[in-house]
Order: structure tokens, then sequence, then C-alpha cells
């Protein structure tokens, strides 16, 4: 059988019961190693779970399914993912991978980002479609998820933005038939606020005034799950200043909020007074 565990978001802890027990009976235990990150390395893993564990990094996963596969029909393989399996659509590929191949497969779902974002006191509710973020080049700068970001604003629904992350070829001598790529580097909030401000600048430079502004009522999260998980709330503007430490980090920018959401992320708020009638968040009730 194929097993496809969710971790959670925090560290080697996190696994439900469920899930180390199907680790701990498979033969071979594959880590994906690229779509997340958990707070704790490898090793840290390896020494709770008691298996050895094979990372999976991208080209593996999309291109040597099989070699995942392999035998799986006659004992059990893990497949572990950061967050819940499904997080990502690779893992369902690899699903109907299994399936073609007659091999039974079993999905042990966990925390992930999408449930967790709760935790800054936004309704689940009240999200609409998640976009993602992705990093600009000098020549590669798409605008198309701001659409989406306003979009759902307009039907008065926040937006969970996934940061996106960055890994370039290495520039090393790449052995035959295998790339190698530096290691990772991953958006920031206050990146990604950048990006959406200059955004605003070049609507309003083509004459058209874009629902989402610099006051706008955003909330980023850092390492949520993890002890040292982070939240500030404020406006876009402020978010672009903001330093919320080390990965991985999401960005939400607000549409309509019941009293109950505002009060909840006034808590979180980078601003140090609530009653001034400049405050932020009392210009977007």
């Amino acid at each position: 059988m194929l097993y496809l565990v969710g971790l959670g978001l925090g560290d080697a802890k996190d696994i439900t019961v469920k899930g180390l027990e199907a680790v701990r009976s498979c033969r071979r235990v594959y880590l994906e190693a690229y779509t997340s990150l958990l707070a704790v390395g490898k090793e840290a893993l390896e020494e709770f779970y008691g298996k050895e564990l094979i990372l999976a990094d991208r080209e593996t996963v999309e291109q040597e399914a099989d070699s995942i596969l392999k035998e799986a029909d006659v004992c059990d393989v893990a497949f572990l993912v950061v967050g819940d399996p499904f997080g990502a659509t690779t893992h369902s590929d690899l699903v109907l991978r299994a399936v073609k191949l007659g091999i039974p497969y079993r999905v042990i779902h966990n925390a992930s980002i999408m449930s967790a974002v709760g935790c800054c006191g936004l309704q689940l509710y009240n999200f609409g479609e998640t976009i993602s973020i992705v990093f600009w080049t000098d020549s590669w700068k798409p605008e198309s998820f701001f659409d989406k970001i306003q979009k759902n604003r307009q039907s008065g629904m926040h937006t969970l933005c996934l940061l996106g992350k960055q890994q370039l070829l290495s520039l090393d001598v790449q052995p035959r038939g295998r790339k190698v790529y530096e290691p990772p580097c991953y958006m920031s909030v206050n990146q990604a606020a950048e990006q959406l401000l200059t955004i605003i600048k070049n609507r309003r430079l083509q004459g058209d005034e874009p629902e989402i502004t610099e006051n706008t009522i955003c909330v980023g999260l850092a390492r949520v799950g993890a002890a040292d998980q982070k939240i500030a709330s404020g406006t876009l503007q402020q978010m672009s200043t903001v330093e919320l430490g080390g990965p991985l980090h999401s960005l939400i920018v607000t549409g309509s909020m019941h009293p109950l959401e505002l009060e909840m992320l006034q808590l979180f708020s980078v601003d140090s007074c609530f009653s001034s009638e400049n405050n932020a968040f009392e210009r977007t009730v």
C-alpha cells in the first residue's frame, strides 16, 4: 500500500498517531522536500519516527514517481508531506499513478496552512480563492494574482496569499542526468507587500484606481504552527516594512470584516494604539 501522510506544520511531533504508526510499518519512507518545510530538519524527523527518510525533490516526484511506487504493491511505502497531503496537485498525480498500477493507497490528513491560517482570527468561510505570489525577475513580473485578490475583495472575501519559493540551478558542474540546485530562497511578507504596492502604482499610472490600496488591512504570518509563530496585522504599507523572521511566510489581504474579526486582528496590530481616529482599522470598518 501507498500511504500519503500529512506531517502538520510545526515539528516532528505534529504527525498524528495514525500517521506515525503507518510510517513505522513501512519498508520505505519518502519525505517530500520542495513544496514546504518544517521547523526541524530531516535528522530530527528520523530520530522521532525511528525510520530512515529518503528525500524526494520536485524532479523525483514529478519525473521519477515510478521509483517511489516500486514494489508498493507487495510492501508498504509512505510518502510524507508537510501540512496536508493534498496541499499540492503533484500529490494527486502520485495517487492517480498508483491507481493505474493497481496499488491501493491511504491518505492520513493533518493540519495545513489552509486551515491553520484561522489563528489570526479571520473566519475560514470568509476566504475566497487562494493565490500564490511568485518572485519577480528583471524580465518577468506577472500581475495576474493581483486581479484575483481584487476579485475576492470585491466579493467581500479575504485572500490567502502563499508566498513564493525561488531555487536556482547551481553554478557548479551538474552531474549527468541530474540537476543540482542552490539552497532555496523563500519570499517574506514585506517582499510580497512591496510587489503588491508596485502593482498598485502601475495600475494608477494606467489610469485605474485599484480596489486594494496602501491602506488596505493585511495580515502577515510566519512559521504558523511552530513555537515561534508570528502574526502581524496592519495596512499593506506597514506590511512592506514588517520583519517576521525566517520562513515560511503567508500574507492575507482582507475583505469585509465582522466586528469579531476586526477585534481579533487588533491583537496583532503593528500600531501601538487603537483609539486614535487615524488608526487604520477604524478607517476600514
